[in-house]
């Protein structure tokens, strides 16, 4: 079998990309060839944590049947969040933690996911499962991505299963959690020198609900109304999206990690979807919603029943 690749979704976050180097280095542990690589850059947050623990940068990607037959999958499943030609190769095994979309293969698979805050969570327990030991980088990251998903266990994704994880992860890094945790999320936050493009595809996804298309981003920032001066060049630049990539909305949430609230831009039709998934009145495009921070449970699932 030729060397398998290990990747998570399209533009990737700090659990994508632990998730992808976690579960290459276990799989390489156990005598199967595989590289971790992206199907994207990495944003700000995700760079100081590999800085932090001088982990090198993935090697990005665009197609996969260029170089392999077989891949593994983590923290996503569905085919229009994957590569490109995510059809044309096997998938031997997908580890995550989102809903379960979009999704079949040909033949059996290993599949794990678990309804915890983060995919490194489960890749934790597969260390355990199969008795190898974590180095002290790979531990390092995979705490990242738990802070990180989570938002240093402020979300309703959150479980006390990540908890404890991260504490064990915490004491093999050798670091003290919350300063560090602290630190990462704030180096994610730094907005003011992204375009409006950069700022929406930062962390977006879409989904197919219903009939239509819906693309979901997601910054997160400790000023919400920075980013609300750019809203007129990012309705535009959500406009173009739409129209270029056929979707039929697009919903762009922005997360204040520090009162855990977020409101939501959007741009696209029917917008009326968004009010009765959320029970609220968009004003000028926007509308608050208190205590959402979480794409996977808090945004997601409302809209899907919506659709």
């Amino acid at each position: 079998m030729s060397k398998i690749l290990v990747f998570g979704h399209q533009n990737p976050d700090t659990d994508t990309i632990a998730s992808a180097i976690s579960f290459a280095y276990l799989q390489n542990q156990l005598g199967v060839e595989a590289e971790a690589v992206a199907l994207g850059e990495m944003n700000e947050e995700t760079a100081f944590a590999l800085k932090e623990f001088g982990v090198a940068p993935l090697r990005i990607i665009k197609t996969a049947k260029n170089e392999t037959d077989h891949v593994m999958l983590v923290d996503h499943n569905e085919a229009q969040q994957s590569v490109a030609d995510i059809k044309e190769v096997e998938v031997l095994s997908v580890v995550d933690h989102h809903r379960i979309a979009n999704f079949e293969t040909a033949n059996p698979l290993y599949y794990r996911a678990e309804p915890v805050g983060c995919t490194n969570t489960i890749i934790y327990k597969l260390f355990k499962e199969h008795n190898i030991e974590i180095p002290k980088k790979i531990a390092g990251l995979m705490l990242s991505a738990i802070i990180s998903d989570t938002l240093l266990f402020k979300s309703p994704t959150s479980t006390e299963e990540d908890k404890k994880v991260a504490e064990i992860l915490a004491e093999i890094a050798e670091i003290d959690m919350e300063t560090y945790g602290l630190e990462m999320l704030k180096a994610g936050t730094n907005l003011s020198t992204k375009t409006e493009k950069e700022l929406l595809d930062m962390d977006a996804k879409s989904f197919n609900m219903g009939e239509k298309v819906v693309r979901i981003g997601q910054v997160n920032t400790v000023d919400v109304d920075e980013v609300l001066l750019r809203q007129s060049a990012l309705e535009e630049a959500m406009g173009e999206q739409n129209k270029e990539n056929n979707y039929d909305l697009f919903v762009l949430i922005i997360t204040d990690i520090l009162s855990s609230n977020s409101v939501a831009l959007v741009a696209g039709e029917p917008k009326e979807k968004v009010e009765q998934a959320f029970s609220v009145t968009l004003e000028n495009n926007t509308a608050l919603l208190p205590g959402v921070v979480s794409r996977k449970k808090q945004v997601v699932p409302p809209l899907t029943d919506a659709f």
